[in-house]
C-alpha cells in the first residue's frame, strides 16, 4: 500500500502487475466500506461477507511480497518512519476531529493508542515490518505465523489493534516467502478460469455465512470468547477462514491484468486512496446516504459499488492524488518539492 519510488538506473522496473494489484485491491477496500452504507437485508450482507472472505488478506500478502527488501538501515528505517508512522498520526488526528465535525465520535475513543477503522492498517504494517528481518529467515516462519494467528483469538489485544495485527500475520509472511516464480503460476494461460471459479465459490459462501460462523470472524480481530465460542471452536474457525482467505486472495489476484493499463499509474497512489476515502464515506453516511437508496434491494447495491468506484479513481487519478499526497507523505513530498524548486534555480 506504501508508495514506491521510481527505479533508478540499473535498478528492475516496477512490475505492472503489483501496481494494477494495488489498485484493483484498494479499490474493493473502498467498496467494502461504502456498502456498509447500504440499508441492510440478505443482499447487502452477501456483497459484505463476499468482499470480507479475501480483500485485507490479499492486500496483506501483497503488502508482505513487497516488504522482503526491507532490513534495519537508515534509509529503511527513515522511509518506515516517513511513509507509515508520520500518515499513521496525521491521519488519526484529522479522522477523529472530522468526525467529531459529523457528530460521530464514540464516548472514550482513544484515537491514537486504538487505531479502528482504517488506520489499524498503517501500525500493523510498521510491526510487520519491524519483524521482518526475523519472519523471513525461514519457511517454518510460515506455520509458526499460523499458530500465532489461531493463539490470538484467545486473547483480546486492543493496544494498537495487536489482536488483528497477528490475526492477519501468516498473509504478511506467505508474502515474505513467495517468490516471483510462485507469483508467475497466477499469469499462467488459462489460471483466470481457477480465478472465476474461486470467486464464484466465495460469493455461493458469502450467501451461507451465517451457517459456518458470525461476520465478526472475518475481521480476525474479536477473541472467541467475546464472540460466544469455545477455543476449540474459534481455532477451527478462524483456522478453515485462513484457507478460504487464500482461496480468495489467489483467485482475484490471477484476474488482475498483468500488462501496463490505467491501472498501473493509478496503484501507486493506492495509499493515497485508503487513507483519503474514509472522509468521503463518513461524510455521506453524516448525509443520511442510507435515505438515498432504494431500500434493501440489489439496485441500493450496484449504485453503492457504482459510487465506491468512482469515489477510488477519482482519488487515484494523477491531478488529485499528486495533491492529496502532500498530506498522505508530507515529508518526502516537501523534501521533493524543495530539491526541484533547487534544481530549477540552479538551472
Amino acid at each position: 500500500m506504501t508508495q514506491q519510488a521510481q527505479p533508478r538506473l540499473g535498478q528492475k522496473t516496477r512490475d505492472p502487475w503489483l501496481d494494477n494489484a494495488k489498485m484493483v485491491l484498494v479499490t474493493i477496500v473502498v467498496v467494502g466500506h461504502m456498502v456498509v452504507l447500504v440499508p441492510g437485508g440478505d443482499e447487502q450482507s452477501r456483497m459484505y461477507d463476499f468482499i470480507y472472505y479475501f480483500h485485507i488478506p490479499a492486500f496483506v500478502l501483497v503488502t508482505g511480497y513487497l516488504s522482503k527488501s526491507f532490513r534495519y538501515s537508515r534509509r529503511h528505517l527513515w522511509a518506515l518512519l516517513t511513509t507509515l508512522v508520520v500518515p499513521y498520526v496525521v491521519f488519526s488526528w484529522l479522522m477523529i476531529h472530522w468526525r467529531e465535525t459529523l457528530d460521530q465520535v464514540p464516548p472514550g475513543l482513544e484515537w491514537f493508542q486504538n487505531p479502528r477503522w482504517p488506520m489499524w492498517y498503517l501500525v500493523a504494517t510498521v510491526i510487520w515490518r519491524l519483524l521482518t528481518p526475523l519472519l523471513k529467515v525461514h519457511w517454518l516462519m510460515v506455520p509458526a505465523s499460523v499458530a500465532v494467528s489461531l493463539l490470538a483469538g484467545l486473547t483480546n489485544q486492543e493496544l494498537f489493534d495487536l489482536n488483528r495485527t497477528m490475526g492477519f500475520l501468516p498473509f504478511f509472511v506467505i508474502g515474505l516467502h513467495l517468490k516471483a516464480e510462485h507469483l508467475a503460476l497466477l499469469r499462467r494461460r488459462f489460471v483466470w478460469v481457477a480465478g472465476i471459479v474461486g470467486v464464484l465459490f466465495l460469493w455461493w459462501l458469502a450467501a451461507r455465512t451465517d451457517r459456518y460462523w458470525a461476520t465478526q470472524f472475518l475481521y480476525f480481530r474479536a477473541s472467541y470468547d467475546e464472540l460466544g465460542y469455545s477455543a476449540g471452536d474459534g481455532i477451527w474457525i478462524r483456522a478453515r477462514l485462513i484457507v478460504v482467505a487464500l482461496i480468495g486472495s489467489a483467485s482475484v489476484l490471477a484476474l488482475v491484468p498483468h500488462g501496463r493499463s490505467f491501472l498501473t499509474k493509478m496503484g501507486a497512489w493506492s495509499l493515497v486512496v485508503y487513507l483519503c476515502h474514509g472522509f468521503v464515506v463518513r461524510y455521506l453516511e453524516y448525509r443520511g446516504y442510507e435515505d438515498w437508496m432504494p431500500g434493501t434491494s440489489w439496485w441500493s447495491v450496484v449504485i453503492t459499488v457504482a459510487t465506491a468506484l468512482a469515489l477510488a479513481l477519482f482519488l487515484a487519478s494523477e491531478p488529485i492524488a499528486r495533491a492529496l499526497n502532500y498530506v498522505v507523505d508530507p515529508v518526502n513530498s516537501i523534501s521533493k518539492l524543495a530539491r526541484a524548486r533547487r534544481h530549477s534555480s540552479s538551472g
